[in-house]
């Protein structure tokens, strides 16, 4: 087992209603409120209104039009340049995981003199940052308990997770009830964003069993809530494990004492949604599969007999390749039984700029130092595997 120094200060209040909470919690970070979302489902399902009543003692200025992926310019510039002009003192972020991305960048930003992007390419560390309180709309992401985000320079071609232990959410509100009304595409998006959060820190050279569990308790969950939530959107059980199961996706639990992963999956999808912004737990259901058919060998054979005995339930008695290929399959399959599109040519992405993206991924994502080693010519052949 590795050693490690994990440490997890998000205060989560789940369930029905919580959301009632908001004034109490937003009080004991000051009366000057940034919030943020996206484009109006908020408003849609009531949530934008409820969360104006409860905190109409407080000053609210607002930042909306967050984009999935979200971007540097507008969103991150623009969130900075509010909360340094009206000596904001808590962002609250309302809605999916973009929303909340965007607003830890902003957080940081706030409170730095210098250009944001410093902080978000880690070309200085940042000081300080305004606490963060989140009302999550969409499982998927994880973001609202870990200390990280995603975000998108569409000028450069650049998505980048930026991670600072200062970024943490001070307070998330997971109420599954808001989940209801999410799409059928977004729910598949989120199932698949969350299956390879956990994909990616079980595929590696040192784990413990007790991780190992974790991790194919977490898939199986996924899988079977997941497709409940999709035949039926109101399940509030199915609504609220996989909602849970997203938040425990992302911040390290799964894989406390194991080697690092060098997530390659979502190191080459990154590049797809950053130079096609496409949407991304689809970009991470078409790589996944050609990613495992593309590692597998002798070394990496015993995780995938593993992954696919207690994951799929495959005959342990079978020849282990045999077992390894057929959980390669159980897992394109399972994407594309809940309607995500399974080729890169669905979403748009053709042969075009694949050695583009091949070259920026190689050059960017440190994937020399994945679980399994991927050269420029092992991205290039993943990618057009996955056309």
């Amino acid at each position: 087992m590795q050693n490690f120094d994990y440490q997890t200060p998000t205060r989560l209040i789940f369930g029905k209603g919580v959301v009632e909470k908001l004034p109490k919690v937003m009080g004991q970070f000051g009366k000057k409120i940034l919030l943020t979302y996206g484009g109006g489902s908020i408003k849609k399902i009531g949530l934008y209104q409820k969360v104006k009543e409860l905190l109409k003692d407080f000053e609210i200025v607002e930042l909306s039009g967050i984009q999935p992926n979200p971007k540097y310019n507008p969103s991150v510039l623009d969130g900075v340049s509010l909360c340094k002009k009206y000596g904001i003192d808590v962002i609250l972020a309302v809605g999916g995981g973009s929303v909340l991305d965007c607003s830890k960048a902003i957080a940081a930003g706030a409170c730095y003199d210098g250009d944001p992007w410093d902080l978000i390419s880690y070309k200085v560390k940042a000081q300080a940052a305004l606490p963060i309180v989140d009302i999550i709309t969409l499982a998927a992401t994880g973001s609202e308990y870990d200390c990280g985000g995603v975000i998108s320079r569409t000028e450069t071609n650049d998505k980048i997770g930026y991670m600072d232990r200062l970024l943490f959410p001070a307070v998330s509100f997971l109420d599954p009830t808001y989940t209801f009304t999410v799409s059928k595409k977004q729910t598949a998006a989120g199932i698949a964003d969350a299956m390879n959060h956990t994909i990616e820190q079980y595929f590696v050279e040192d784990s413990t069993l007790l991780n190992d569990g974790f991790c194919e308790s977490m898939l199986r969950s996924l899988m079977v809530n997941g497709r409940k939530c999709i035949e039926n959107p109101n399940d509030y059980t199915a609504r609220a494990e996989m909602m849970l199961a997203c938040t425990y996706g992302c911040n390290g639990i799964l894989s406390l004492g194991n080697t690092m992963s060098g997530w390659p999956c979502h190191g080459i999808e990154h590049a797809l949604s950053a130079y096609y912004d496409i949407t991304h737990g689809e970009g991470l259901a078409i790589i996944t599969p050609r990613w495992m058919r593309h590692i597998l060998n002798e070394r990496t054979l015993p995780r995938f007999v593993k992954y696919g005995i207690n994951v799929f339930g495959i005959d342990s008695s079978l020849d282990e390749y045999t077992i390894a290929e057929k959980a390669i399959e159980a897992t394109y399959n399972f994407f594309e039984t809940i309607g995500i599109p399974m080729h890169l040519r669905e979403v748009g992405i053709d042969e075009s700029r694949i050695d583009e993206m091949a070259h920026h991924i190689a050059v960017n994502e440190g994937l020399e130092n994945a679980y399994a080693p991927l050269t420029e010519q092992d991205i290039k052949k993943i990618l057009i595997a996955s056309l």
